[in-house]
C-alpha cells in the first residue's frame, strides 16, 4: 500500500477509504441509513444461516431423509449456510462502509470463499437436476442408477472442482501472468478486487450459464415427462400413485428453486460481463444490490422447502418442540399422512 499521502483525502478524509494516494473514494450514508442498511444485512445473514441449518439438522436428524437426493440437498445447504457465516457479515461491512478495511490476505481469503460457495451452489443445481431427471424419466432404473455412493461422488465434484479452479485463479502466479494482457489498472486501496481485470467478466459467463443451460434443459425434459406421466396416473395403483406424485412434487420444487437461482444471479452475471466492456462504470450502489440479489438466492431455498416439502415443515415442528428429544423421533415417517 501507498504510503504517499492524498491530499483530497487530507482535506476531506471522510470521503476516502485511506489518506493515502490511489484510495477508493469512500460513500458515507447518515447514521440513520447506516444503521437500517446493517439491520437489513443482519437480517438477511441471520435467515440464510438458520434457514440452512434447519435443512441440516432436518436431513441429518430424521433416517426418513437419508436418501441421495436430500443428501444433495444437505450439501446445497451446508454451502449456503457457510455463505452466510463466513462471507456475508464481511461483504455487510465492505457495502455499507464502502470500503474494505481487513487487509489484503483477508480480502483473498474472502473472495476465495465468495467463489468456492456460489460456484458449489450451481454445481449442485446442476446435479439435483440430473438427479430429478432420472427419477422421473427413468423411474425404474433411478433406485439402482442413483445410489448414496453416485451422490456422493457428485458432492466430492461440487465441492472439489469449485475449490480447484477458484485456488488457481486467486492463490497461483500462473493465472496472473496468463491474464496479464487483461488486466485494467489495478484498483484502488481499499476496493478488495482481485484480478480486476475485462477477461474475469467473460470467464464467469460459461461458469454460470453452462450448468444453468444443463438445468433448464432437463428441467424442460421432466416438464414434458411428468405432464405425460399426470395422464397416466389414474391406470396406477395407489401406492405407485402416490410415489410419482411425490417425484413431480421434488422436480416441480427443485424446478422452482433453480428459477430463483436464475432470477438472483443473472443481473449480476450480466453486469459483470456488461461492465468489462464499458470500462466497470457500473455505479457502487447498483452493483452491491445485484451482489446482495445473489446472495439472497442463499436464503431462499429453505424458504422454498417450507411452502412446498410438507416433510419439511413436520421436520421444522418437531425441530422445534419438545418431542425431538424423544428416542423414537429420528424414526418417524415424514412422508406419512
Amino acid at each position: 500500500m501507498s504510503v504517499v499521502l492524498n491530499q483530497d483525502a487530507e482535506e476531506h478524509p471522510e470521503t476516502f477509504c485511506y489518506q493515502v494516494n490511489g484510495s477508493c473514494p469512500r460513500t458515507v450514508h447518515p447514521l440513520g441509513i447506516r444503521l437500517a442498511i446493517y439491520l437489513s444485512c443482519a437480517a438477511g445473514v441471520l435467515i440464510t444461516v438458520l434457514g440452512n441449518l434447519f435443512v441440516v439438522l432436518a436431513v441429518t436428524y430424521f433416517r426418513a431423509l437419508h436418501t441421495p437426493t436430500n443428501l444433495l440437498l444437505l450439501s446445497l445447504a451446508l454451502a449456503d449456510m457457510s455463505l452466510g457465516l463466513l462471507v456475508l457479515p464481511l461483504s455487510a461491512v465492505r457495502s455499507v462502509e464502502s470500503c474494505w478495511f481487513f487487509g489484503d490476505p483477508l480480502c483473498r481469503l474472502h473472495t476465495y470463499l465468495d467463489t468456492l460457495f456460489c460456484l458449489t451452489s450451481i454445481f449442485h443445481l446442476c446435479f439435483i437436476s440430473i438427479d430429478r431427471h432420472c427419477a422421473i424419466c427413468e423411474p425404474l432404473l433411478y433406485p439402482s442408477k442413483f445410489t448414496v455412493r453416485v451422490a456422493l461422488g457428485y458432492i466430492l465434484a461440487g465441492w472439489g472442482v469449485p475449490a480447484a479452479y477458484t485456488a488457481f485463479l486467486l492463490y497461483t502466479e500462473v493465472a496472473e501472468r496468463v491474464l496479464h494482457p487483461w488486466l485494467a489498472e489495478m484498483p484502488c486501496v481499499g476496493s478488495c478486487q482481485l484480478l480486476f481485470n475485462k477477461f474475469w467478466g467473460w470467464l464467469n459467463f460459461p461458469v454460470f450459464f453452462f450448468p444453468c443451460f444443463i438445468m433448464i434443459s432437463l428441467y424442460v425434459k421432466i416438464f414434458v415427462v411428468a405432464t405425460r406421466q399426470a395422464q397416466q396416473i389414474n391406470n396406477l395403483s395407489k401406492s405407485l400413485a402416490g410415489a410419482a406424485k411425490r417425484e413431480r412434487k421434488a422436480a416441480k420444487t427443485l424446478g422452482i428453486a433453480v428459477g430463483v437461482y436464475l432470477l438472483c444471479w443473472l443481473p449480476f452475471t450480466v453486469d459483470t460481463m456488461v461492465d468489462s466492456l464499458l470500462n466497470f462504470i457500473t455505479p457502487p450502489l447498483v452493483f452491491d444490490t445485484f451482489i446482495w440479489l445473489a446472495y439472497f438466492n442463499s436464503a431462499c431455498n429453505p424458504i422454498i422447502y417450507v411452502f412446498s416439502y410438507r416433510w419439511f415443515r413436520k421436520a421444522l415442528k418437531l425441530l422445534l418442540s419438545r418431542k425431538i428429544f424423544s428416542p423414537r423421533t429420528p424414526a418417524i415417517d415424514l412422508y406419512q399422512d
